[in-house]
């Protein structure tokens, strides 16, 4: 049984999870995976059918097992919609020209939460007709292929013609559509994803397919949504006041379906019925908050989707009610098929080593940047080496389900370009004592460490080469599953 937390704070955890995913392996060869089926025609990681085959969105559950928690119902009725609090997703072509984005006003830039910077940032394909959601939120997600990027805004809009935006995030076109330990936060919703992660897309919803290709994501509202935890796997993040505010039960990243014993045929709206499939047999992962409405699926703006063309429609309002009552969070699962049809077993061991600042020159001439798009700290041509210093423990983000343990093997590899070299050291923040050194390392140079107990924070001091650019970045795994 693979369960969907995987929040690991013990030896016991990760002796449960290695067992868990052997018997998640030997679930897939169940005869319901024998049956799965790729959904046909599909090419991934492009603006039709975002991310990789084996990213959660583009992955179904087998045999999965449900908790017992009801959404429970608040001010308004269950929606399904696009509009003022949806988003667009427009696609960048090769020849369009490059756009600078601003902060608000009175803001000192754009916030970037992966370098934790405000500034300025310029895309470098900017399509016509970006038009954000008019709501407070502002989403808009621009999909440029040539850069293999999804570029996520949190409150865009033109002031005096110039683009201006609360935040911005990005997230690999062929990827998971999910943050991970290094690069958290990837998206403008509260959970750090992309508001285009599974949204109802125009060019789906009169495919002539009985569901949609991928699972939906999801809103709750407040009586809905957990305080404690705030966010489980694969989610990175949450609303900042979620556990104060939050009195429900299920939390942000949790994946929630209709049960096989779920009466599809109970839901009369066509329109419904496509996505109560959907919800049958991928699901929608919880991914935002919203204000008094129990769940909102969200659909892509500009679709002409309406569940209430005409005037408020009886029919559909209770047919949400029917999937409101019957939608459970899924506890754990026998397998994963992924869009191809294939079984595997996700990924979970993943990199923990940002290269964000902030950075100070500690010697030489020429101070690096990071750069969020390279995942790398960026030295111009300098005539000698120089070296900067990141002291902020920042480096490392503590996601409750990806946090080091003391006492298990760590592996460190040094990812360079151009003669850099990485250092790693680990600091007790009681005593200030350095208690791990992983002394200079090349590209491609690996250290070997058990990870120490006490409170510890890392060090990471990235140095140039000489003559030519040169990148550092690392990548910090455990050793063994």
């Amino acid at each position: 049984m693979y369960t969907l937390q995987l929040a690991h704070g013990t030896d016991g955890n990760r002796r449960w999870m290695m067992a868990a995913l052997v018997l998640s392996t030997l679930a897939l060869t169940q005869a319901d995976h024998a049956k799965a089926q790729a959904e046909p025609n599909v090419r991934w990681g492009t603006y039709e059918n975002l991310f990789s085959a084996r990213s959660p969105w583009n992955s179904r559950p087998v045999s999965p097992v449900f908790g017992e928690y009801v959404i429970p119902k608040s001010s308004y009725s269950p929606s399904v919609a696009e509009g003022a609090w949806s988003t667009g997703v427009f696609l960048a072509g090769e020849n369009d020209p490059p756009v600078t984005v601003s902060g608000l006003p009175g803001t000192a830039g754009v916030w970037d939460p992966d370098a934790e910077v405000r500034r300025q940032i310029t895309i470098p394909r900017w399509p016509a007709g970006v038009i954000p959601a008019s709501a407070a939120d502002g989403h808009a997600d621009i999909v440029d292929p040539a850069a293999g990027i999804v570029h996520s805004f949190y409150k865009l809009r033109q002031i005096d013609g110039n683009w201006v935006a609360s935040q911005y995030a990005w997230t690999p076109l062929n990827g998971r559509g999910w943050g991970n330990p290094a690069h958290y936060f990837q998206g403008a919703r509260a959970a750090a994803v992309p508001t285009s992660g599974g949204l109802i897309r125009k060019h789906e919803i009169d495919d002539g397919r009985s569901h949609y290709p991928h699972a939906l994501t999801m809103s709750l509202t407040y009586n809905g949504l957990s305080a404690n935890p705030t966010y489980i796997f694969p989610a990175t993040s949450a609303d900042k006041d979620a556990a104060t505010t939050n009195t429900g039960a299920i939390p942000q990243g949790a994946l929630v379906m209709l049960p096989p014993g779920f009466n599809l045929q109970s839901i009369t709206t066509p329109a419904l019925r496509k996505v109560a499939e959907t919800l049958q047999i991928y699901g929608a992962y919880v991914t935002d908050r919203n204000t008094g409405t129990p769940f909102v699926i969200y659909v892509e703006n500009g679709s002409g989707f309406n569940l209430h063309r005409g005037g408020w429609n009886n029919a559909a309002a209770n047919d949400l009610e029917r999937i409101r009552q019957g939608l459970r969070q899924v506890t754990g699962v026998g397998g994963w098929i992924d869009g191809n049809g294939e079984p595997y077993t996700p990924e979970t061991n993943f990199n923990l080593l940002s290269m964000r600042g902030p950075w100070r020159l500690q010697s030489g001439m020429t101070s690096g940047t990071y750069e969020t798009w390279r995942q790398a700290v960026v030295f111009p041509p300098t005539p000698v080496p120089s070296s900067v210093v990141n002291t902020s423990y920042r480096g490392m983000q503590p996601l409750s389900w990806a946090l080091p343990v003391a006492g298990q093997s760590y592996q460190l590899t040094a990812r360079t370009t151009g003669g850099g070299l990485l250092r790693f050291q680990l600091r007790d923040k009681t005593s200030n004592a350095i208690v791990y050194d992983s002394n200079n390392l090349a590209d491609g140079e690996t250290a070997r460490f058990t990870w120490p107990a006490g409170n510890v924070g890392p060090v990471v001091t990235a140095t140039s080469g000489v003559g030519v650019e040169s990148t550092v970045a690392g990548d910090l795994r455990r050793e063994g599953p």
